[in-house]
């Protein structure tokens, strides 16, 4: 509803704005009147005529009219509602979500801002989960928000996808974008669920988009290949009861094989396009990998680390470098992975990010380090507020207590 009214109305914050009333709208008239057949339809009618009472109250018709005269007799220079809504009517275009994305990642918005305003128009997303994706605090999740709504308003920025140099400019930010979008879907940051699989859905839904609107862009068709081969695992990801199942101990049985030769088609088409491999076409590679191991003792852990170290130089991060300590362990003991993690310790960025030191317990466990590991798995499990990972967190933070006790008798 945002981005097709958004197109009416050129303002993202106003197009939120008439979708928060026209579900308003609905909550008051539904339960008299009962649902209506088609309620998304119902409830886009409502935001546009509001659209249209706003035009009119704000007397900024006369210009609205200006930017789409072409499509209209108008005559006395006024125009009926029905006239109005009828310039609205979808077009053979890109998808209005694609065009909210790309208005989102205009230039004239600071990177971190883009991503912020996209990831809540276009998933939905809170800002206290945002700000766990950005690993910054929710105020200035926030603040980005409104500010970004306030600076494209004032830029009057144009909603399209832009073509061009313009485009390739904003094309990093938006396959950011689309990646947070898919990584708050597959392991979801808070409440009882590990996966949103409608947030995974969309994320691939418009990396397809993309993919064929940039089809000569490498970078694209890698976001699209690790999407894929990543999606392929949600139904081994978790078990009968919802908890979590590591990556090496999945049922690989259960993973899509149509997803995983649509993600190898996808990378393919990247490296056919040639050039030295971005981030995207690097994870993509990565998690070939995976896909290609029949088991995972069969895994390909030495290059895999080959990848990261690659990774590490093109596209540095904490995080990245979180992960090459996970391959670094795995390829060459928990030692060396150890090492590479315990120099992360100290990255503000990390403080408060779980995953820091659920890695260090599963290094210093296989060390046999069973009271260290123990405390960094309770660390963990007090820092995630998704209670599926926190279960098994807890439990391994028993397993290391358990382990602990037969070595002090």
């Amino acid at each position: 509803m945002i981005a097709g009214l958004a197109r009416l109305v050129r303002d993202i914050g106003l197009a939120e704005e008439l979708a928060q009333d026209a579900l308003v709208t609905a909550l008051e008239q539904w339960p008299k009147a009962g649902v209506p057949d088609n309620p998304g339809a119902w409830l886009m009618a409502i935001g546009k005529r509001r659209a249209i009472d706003r035009i009119r109250r704000d007397q900024t018709l006369e210009r609205k009219l200006e930017e789409i005269g072409h499509r209209l007799e108008i005559g006395d220079g006024t125009a009926s509602d029905d006239d109005l809504a009828a310039m609205f009517e979808d077009e053979p275009i890109e998808d209005d979500i694609l065009r909210l994305v790309f208005t989102a990642c205009h230039p004239v918005l600071p990177t971190p801002s883009r991503i912020a305003l996209t990831l809540r128009m276009l998933g939905g997303l809170s800002t206290d989960e945002i700000a766990r994706a950005f690993l910054v605090p929710e105020t200035t999740v926030a603040q980005r928000i409104v500010r970004a709504k306030r600076t494209l308003a004032d830029a009057d920025v144009p909603f399209e996808v832009p073509a061009g140099a313009e485009r390739a400019g904003r094309l990093s930010s938006v396959l950011e974008v689309i990646y947070l979008i898919f990584n708050e879907g597959y392991a979801a940051t808070a409440g009882k669920d590990l996966v949103r699989t409608d947030l995974c859905l969309e994320a691939l839904r418009l990396g397809r988009l993309l993919a064929g609107l940039a089809p000569a862009e490498a970078e694209v068709h890698g976001l699209v290949a690790l999407m894929e081969i990543q999606a392929s695992r949600t139904r081994a990801r978790t078990g009968p009861s919802g908890a979590p199942v590591q990556l090496l101990d999945q049922n690989r049985g259960l993973w899509d094989q149509l997803l995983i030769r649509r993600g190898y088609a996808a990378l393919l088409r990247a490296e056919k396009i040639g050039g030295p491999p971005g981030p995207y076409v690097l994870q993509a590679a990565i998690a070939a990998c995976h896909a290609q191991a029949r088991t995972a003792e069969e895994t390909a852990w030495e290059r895999i680390a080959a990848l990261y170290d690659v990774l590490a130089q093109r596209a540095p991060s904490p995080v990245v470098e979180l992960n090459r300590a996970v391959a670094i362990g795995m390829a060459h003991g928990p030692e060396k992975g150890l090492q590479v993690v315990d120099a992360l310790t100290g990255e503000p960025s990390l403080q408060s990010y779980h995953l820091l030191p659920s890695v260090r317990g599963d290094l210093l466990f296989k060390l046999g380090r069973f009271a260290e590991a123990r405390a960094e798995f309770e660390r963990a499990a007090s820092l995630t507020r998704n209670a599926a990972e926190q279960s098994v967190l807890k439990e391994r933070a028993a397993a290391s207590q358990q382990a602990i006790e037969p070595n002090a008798r």
